[in-house]
């Protein structure tokens, strides 16, 4: 005989009311959201650890004053309030391991190169209205070169960068123009080069140019959505962190960081990877193509492979002169101010002409490789 069900008493149950269920509920989502958000900085920053030793361990007599940079992923873009309309949207970057430069390329370096191969740059070679239409009759087979000018106070400057003049006779080994030299700027960061210029060292020296994915990955230097290339302030302890512009530019500039131009390379303090001047001094010319909408499309595109070493656009674009294709230079000059273009950021991009040379614009390169 099966013996009887002993009936249950439903008031030594305990009961949970709506409320209490819910509030549970949205706790173990909250506790869920926590635990994975833990993880994710921890793995990054593992990442990073894992990245900087790999850095510091490198070393190799091949590749001279280079420093290695461990292949990874990356956000790359621009966050925050300064952040451009062509810095974003932020996408994820993979790319390969790579050796860069660890300064810019200096003037000592360049007059290497140019003893070597009797190299001229686009800056000294005569122009002529054959080469350029509507050349000014006082330009006819001259050299020259463009040239930071400070306009006078109270003169507009609306809609035009009138603070450039083309000045005969500027080049690299007189970047303030005719009188100017070299002397006590030979660690100074070339300038007046061109992305023709860029290249044709490059090709000399076994290397090339950096993609502008590489660029801002190794310029990060293993922060993570940090405004700068050394953290999160702009002047950490009052400390001045990078050659830039202080003061209203381009009237008045108070130069607070010691330098009124250009400055020695390795002035200013090194980032995560060892890195020079990933901020400030001067632009560098990387080799991908300008075209503002470079983020949106390869966000949007269906190949992941578009985000594995990105290598730019076909083609170039620029809003602001439309038949004239620009690649992009990063990292901002000595120009470069709060209350312009902020271009020491390093998500900023800038796109220069390849064929133009700038008193502000020089270049460092990349090498493919294992470590």
């Amino acid at each position: 005989m099966k013996p009887c069900p002993v009936p249950l008493d439903d008031s030594s149950t305990p009961r949970i009311s709506p409320g209490t269920r819910t509030a549970l509920i949205i706790g173990g989502f909250f506790f869920v959201f926590i635990a994975w958000g833990s993880f994710w900085v921890g793995k990054e920053a593992m990442n990073v650890k894992h990245q900087r030793e790999a850095t510091n361990l490198a070393s190799s007599p091949l590749t001279g004053d280079m420093v290695w940079i461990p292949a990874g992923s990356f956000t790359m873009g621009g966050a925050g309030k300064d952040a451009a309309p062509d810095e974003l949207p932020l996408h994820d970057v993979k790319l390969n391991g790579f050796w860069i430069d660890r300064t810019e390329v200096t003037n000592e370096q360049f007059t290497s190169f140019v003893k070597a191969t009797n190299y001229m740059t686009i800056a000294e070679r005569p122009v002529t209205s054959k080469m350029i239409p509507h050349l000014l009759p006082q330009y006819e087979g001259k050299t020259m070169s463009l040239c930071f000018r400070k306009p006078p106070p109270g003169e507009d400057l609306s809609g035009s960068n009138w603070w450039w003049q083309v000045v005969i006779g500027a080049d690299w080994r007189h970047p303030n123009g005719p009188g100017s030299d070299l002397t006590g700027k030979e660690k100074h960061p070339v300038v007046h080069v061109s992305y023709e210029d860029a290249q044709a060292y490059c090709k000399w020296a076994g290397k090339r140019l950096p993609t502008e994915s590489e660029w801002e990955y190794a310029a990060r230097g293993g922060l993570v959505a940090q405004p700068y290339v050394w953290g999160s302030e702009m002047n950490p302890g009052g400390r001045w962190m990078a050659n830039t512009w202080q003061g209203n530019f381009p009237f008045v500039h108070d130069v607070k960081d010691g330098f009124e131009g250009t400055a020695p390379v390795g002035s200013f303090p090194a980032n995560g990877y060892g890195l020079l001047d990933m901020s400030g001094n001067v632009w560098e010319w990387t080799s991908d193509w300008y075209r503002p909408d470079t983020y949106q499309a390869i966000r949007d595109s269906p190949a992941r492979v578009a985000r594995l070493n990105p290598h730019g656009p076909d083609d170039s674009y620029d809003p602001d002169e439309p038949g004239v294709w620009k690649k992009v230079t990063r990292g901002g000059s000595f120009m470069c101010s709060d209350n312009y273009c902020r271009g020491y950021r390093p998500s900023a991009r800038m796109k220069t002409s390849p064929d133009t040379g700038l008193q502000n614009t020089g270049f460092r390169c990349v090498k493919d490789g294992a470590q």
